[in-house]
């Protein structure tokens, strides 16, 4: 439906020029305030961040701000969170109520919330969701989320405040996939989602609106208009600074109030003074992708062999500096009765080296194994900007040396990475979705479809039981069927491994203790939340920095 736009509305962001909204915040020295300093007026409400992800990209089409998480977007749902140790709830956001789902769960209708405004003052309608929907679906949108919504068969407005989602298939795990930003209508105007306009000019209906983006900093202002109430942090400004020594300085220095950090790098923040480290969990698993067109690691004895090697109890503690848990398959605790407990390898390097003994994997000459000429080696990839990647690359190489297999470390980008998915490992992080075990477990066990994303499943390996397993569990809408397909899943899992998963991260941040004189001047920070495998300055104690309350 066509909307009329006000005629005061301000250019678009990447255009803007809003005097004491903008401000100009240098990588030289940036003025902080959550203490309640810098040159805001004293009162404290701005907050400056560094974070080690570029700016942009805000285009909810392509993903940004997917789980229900962003100061620009809201979703239809959203996470509720009473701490970081459970899975947190789904709550209405722009919709009214709860969805209306029918028996068989294919149909869901959505009540749309009334009075709710974009940033550039045009109303929410059943239109915009729509539009959102079909966007994301839309092969020439070429979106990188198009996989996770394939169960959709059809999104339709049933009048301006309603919208129908009617399912391909029974599907209970839906809401998890009611958190997706909503875009006006007009400015979802086809192509490929990477190229549209909102990823620098985005328009939302969110607590916050991007004033200004630079390529080192972004800055939005408090929505005075939001549906839930003005912010009483008035500004957030993110710096972008991708190196971690960069980012800790800058904390160390007191030019920004907090930063995301690998865990050791935090650990040396634990006894700053007027400085918290906060860890906060997750379902974010790193692990190793075997390459299929590698006759070692192809092997199932070989497999098995280097998941009892792997010593993941010393990884968590030294890589991690403590902050995660040892991960054998991509469920975690955090999944309750659905986790199942005994579905793990033990570390026990001795019966791996039987394993590879009995597959006729012997040691040679120069220790490394072999069999019929082949040797037991193959290169691990990992993303060379990111440090924990790379060592936690390097303490599965190490491991594996002590029971004869070579494992060759190379650091790259991602289309060299996309180069090797079939022929060498892959160090990988996965949880995109975890708000639902369908979401954390299905595309990286389940053989492949046409949209499943490359890194999931590379070698299209079907491990037996597995897929039938998924399949029931997605399609059922007993909670009792679905956690024993699911715990039925890690059970075959075990037995038949694709990966070497190696441990749930915890998220690092190092923040500004805003209340280290004990005057009760703080801000009321609300509860963590259990984070995905995104992360960064919009997650951590930030991740609903719009309820911040003192």
């Amino acid at each position: 439906m066509p909307r009329t736009r006000p005629s005061s509305l301000a250019t678009p962001a990447s255009r803007l020029a809003l005097g004491g909204l903008a401000v100009a915040v240098g990588l030289s020295g940036c003025a902080t305030s959550a203490g309640g300093g810098g040159d805001d007026g004293g009162d404290g409400t701005r907050v400056v961040l560094a974070d080690a992800q570029p700016l942009g990209g805000y285009n909810p089409v392509n993903g940004y701000g997917e789980p229900g998480v962003s100061p620009l977007y809201d979703g239809l749902l959203r996470p509720a969170s009473s701490g970081d140790d459970r899975l947190p709830e789904l709550e209405p956001a722009l919709a009214a109520e709860a969805p209306a789902v029918s028996d068989d769960s294919t149909v869901w209708d959505v009540t749309l919330r009334e009075g709710v405004t974009f940033s550039d003052g045009t109303t929410l309608d059943a239109a915009d969701v729509v539009a959102t929907y079909e966007a994301v679906l839309d092969p020439e949108s070429a979106s990188e989320v198009a996989g996770a919504y394939r169960m959709i068969g059809s999104v339709a407005a049933t009048d301006d405040r309603h919208v129908r989602f009617t399912l391909t298939h029974p599907y209970s795990a839906f809401a998890s996939r009611l958190t997706l930003g909503i875009a006006p209508s007009e400015r979802l105007d086809g192509g490929p989602a990477r190229d549209s306009t909102l990823n620098t000019e985005p328009v939302g209906t969110g607590p916050y609106l991007l004033t200004r983006l630079d390529a080192d900093q972004a800055v939005f202002a408090a929505n005075p208009g939001y549906w839930g109430g003005a912010p009483q942090v008035t500004e957030l400004v993110t710096l972008y600074l991708p190196d971690d020594n960069a980012r800790a300085q800058r904390v160390r220095a007191g030019d920004v109030d907090g930063t995301v950090l690998p865990p050791v790098l935090a650990a040396s923040f634990e006894d700053e003074s007027g400085l918290r480290v906060q860890p906060v969990r997750t379902a974010d698993w790193r692990g190793v992708s075997l390459p299929v067109e590698n006759a070692f690691a192809s092997d199932p004895a070989a497999r098995r062999a280097m998941n009892l090697a792997v010593d993941r109890a010393t990884i968590v503690d030294g890589v991690l500096a403590g902050h995660g848990s040892p991960a054998a398959t991509p469920v975690s605790a955090v999944y309750g009765d659905a986790f199942a407990a005994g579905a793990t390898f033990p570390f026990d390097r001795t019966r791996a080296e039987r394993l590879l003994d009995d597959a006729g994997w012997r040691p040679a000459a120069d220790g490394v194994r072999a069999r019929d000429g082949e040797r037991a080696e193959f290169d691990l990839y990992y993303l060379a900007s990111d440090s924990l990647r790379r060592d936690m690359a390097a303490a599965f190489a190490a491991d594996m040396a002590t029971i004869g297999v070579d494992v060759t470390l190379r650091g790259g980008d991602w289309p060299e990475l996309d180069r090797h998915l079939t022929d060498a490992a892959i160090l990988l992080g996965g949880g995109e979705r975890p708000y639902d075990l369908d979401t954390q477990l299905f595309d990286v066990l389940h053989t492949r479809a046409d949209d499943t994303s490359p890194y999931d499943n590379p070698g299209d390996v079907e491990i037996p039981g597995v897929d039938a397993q998924l399949d029931r569990a997605r399609a059922s809408l007993d909670p009792d069927e679905r956690t024993a397909a699911y715990r039925a899943v890690q059970e075959a899992y075990v037995q038949h491994p694709t990966h070497v998963f190696l441990a749930f991260v915890e998220h690092t941040y190092v923040t500004r203790d805003d209340d280290a004189d004990g005057a009760g001047t703080g801000w009321d920070r609300g509860p963590l939340v259990l984070e995905p495998h995104a992360h960064g300055v919009s997650w951590g104690p930030w991740w609903h920095v719009a309820g911040w309350r003192r």
